[in-house]
């Protein structure tokens, strides 16, 4: 079953502000980084494009805390 608040790959929080009723009028954080389309295509197909991954499953941590986040 998907849920679109959890990650994919390892099913924790993904902290897509998209998903969560309370914060959908936010930019998400996803939108700040770049990910590599190889750890997209590394997940099953049929777990592809039905929820975000996490920072860390994204592998985008870093860029994360390099980025200047605003907050809304």
């Amino acid at each position: 079953m998907n849920k679109p608040e959890l990650c994919p790959a390892c099913g924790g929080a993904n902290d897509c502000t998209l998903a969560n009723p309370q914060t959908v009028d936010r930019t998400c954080w996803c939108y700040s980084v770049h990910i590599d389309p190889a750890v997209l295509e590394a997940l099953p197909a049929e777990l592809r494009d039905r929820s975000c991954l996490c920072p860390r499953c994204a592998q985008v941590q870093a860029q994360l805390h390099a980025t200047p986040r605003s907050i809304t």
